[in-house]
């Protein structure tokens, strides 16, 4: 993940998107415990994704929309298989309730697509809150399509997933206005 770095907003705001750290482990834990709906993991198992080696054949990714050490939102990304049989999943989306609308999220997915197009996978699968209309909008306008439910999938409060796959060609996730460079995405 070295270099992947994303500029995210043409207004000099600052934001960019990068690959997480062991740094950002204090902001990621306390981002998703202020978040109602977003999957609550210890701050065990993000160190782990932060540190993780792909042993085993899994794969994993955190991408972080930071403003130096201010983070606005990371995205968790996996991977398994490889070659034509790699899978990859987008497991967790999370902006600041006040940043949102903002373009953060959307960059925050491409960055895991691409992440997981570089590891070999040709489709991208995610579980989305049936009611959380902004997100499965979102995830629409990346290209991914509802394939599926899944009753009573979520608690605290209580949902069903609706599960969406996006393939992931040859040509990258892009949203309109931006220019695609290598692994940069300037907007």
């Amino acid at each position: 993940m070295a270099g992947d770095i994303m500029d995210v907003h043409p207004d000099s705001s600052g934001w960019v998107v990068r690959p997480g750290n062991e740094a950002d482990l204090a902001e990621i834990v306390l981002l998703e415990r202020e978040t109602l709906t977003a999957p609550h993991w210890s701050a065990a198992e993000y160190s782990a994704v932060l540190k993780w080696s792909g042993d085993g054949g899994l794969r994993r990714c955190v991408y972080v929309a930071a403003q130096g050490r201010f983070l606005a939102g990371y995205a968790v990304g996996s991977a398994v298989g490889v070659g034509h049989e790699a899978e990859a999943e987008l497991e967790s989306v999370v902006v600041r309730d006040e940043l949102r609308r903002q373009g953060l999220g959307s960059a925050l997915c491409r960055a895991v697509m691409e992440w997981s197009r570089r590891e070999g996978a040709a489709a991208i699968a995610l579980e989305v809150r049936a009611a959380s209309a902004g997100a499965v909008k979102l995830y629409g306008g990346l290209g991914f399509v509802a394939t599926g439910r899944r009753p009573r999938y979520y608690h605290d409060p209580a949902d069903d997933a609706v599960v969406m796959h996006c393939a992931l060609s040859g040509k990258r996730p892009s949203s309109v206005g931006a220019d695609l460079y290598g692994d940069a995405v300037l907007f």
